[in-house]
């Protein structure tokens, strides 16, 4: 695995010294479960926000042709939606959750499988930002539309073809976000009537183990490591991501760019994808 010396958060203090920079885009990039009682997008509308933010639907920015939740859609889809944001080629972009951390590490991956590597996260999403009493706007932006360009980095993405591979030839491991007991069979999948175990032979971190569950943020990347190799996963080894629909296990490929290994795929349909194919080997 290829390693970098630049990180993908910036901190609430970061973010409050630059809010006025020129070529500084906020997203809101905040996602509900399925079945928790919750709606995204409505909560954007209601509550305040970072200023100059605007809202990013992952379901909404797409695969509609897909029945699988929230797969990555085509390049010139993806460039034509966020452009519509008023999210340019030349902005740095910086992506915040209002719940927990998980829409907004999935956005980061998916402006980097697009070509735009100039975004980060922001470590402790907005109830950190509230938390510290930062400033607030009562109305969003109302966007003007950009140019994006997109350039799909197919090395960032793996397929139900490219796992299936995997477990002949062992390339990659594969590690999966969800928690322990859907991870070995013991408790329910989130999306009624498909079945929880795993993809035989990969290993699971629960994404919120790399959180400080006070402060809403990332460990250290001493921590992290930890984690990283309790579970099981060699770090001299290319690992790719997988959790319930792609979007958790996105925490995990952050973790690894903490580590310092930036190029850290991710199975995009995930368990989704493959659990609901009769003919893929599943383990309890």
């Amino acid at each position: 695995m290829a390693k970098t010396s630049f990180g993908p958060l910036v901190s609430t203090m970061w973010l409050a010294e630059h809010l006025k920079d020129s070529n500084l885009r906020i997203v809101d990039a905040t996602y509900t479960v399925p079945g928790m009682g919750r709606e995204a997008q409505a909560e954007f509308a209601q509550k305040r926000a970072i200023p100059g933010a605007v809202t990013f639907g992952i379901d909404d920015i797409s695969d509609k042709s897909n029945p699988l939740p929230h797969m990555l859609p085509t390049p010139e889809f993806f460039a034509e939606k966020v452009g519509a944001l008023g999210l340019g080629s030349d902005d740095r972009i910086v992506v915040y959750d209002n719940t927990s951390m998980i829409g907004a590490p999935r956005v980061w991956w998916m402006f980097r499988v697009f070509g735009h590597d100039n975004v980060a996260i922001l470590d402790g999403g907005l109830a950190k930002w509230v938390k510290e009493n930062r400033p607030l706007a009562n109305k969003h932006t109302t966007p003007t539309a950009q140019r994006f360009k997109s350039q799909f980095k197919s090395h960032l993405v793996r397929d139900k073809k490219s796992i299936i591979n995997n477990l002949k030839n062992k390339a990659e491991q594969i590690l999966d976000a969800r928690a322990a007991g859907r991870f070995n069979g013991t408790l329910p999948e989130l999306r009624p009537g498909m079945p929880s175990g795993h993809i035989p032979g990969s290993l699971n971190l629960p994404f919120g183990e790399i959180m400080d569950t006070d402060t809403g943020t990332f460990l250290s990347p001493e921590k992290i490591k930890e984690r990283f190799v309790k579970a099981g996963v060699a770090l001299d080894k290319p690992i790719a991501t997988s959790c319930g629909s792609g979007v958790t296990a996105c925490v995990l490929a952050v973790g690894l760019h903490l580590l310092g290994y930036s190029d850290v795929p991710v199975y995009d349909g995930s368990w989704s994808e493959w659990a609901s194919d009769p003919k893929t080997a599943k383990a309890p």
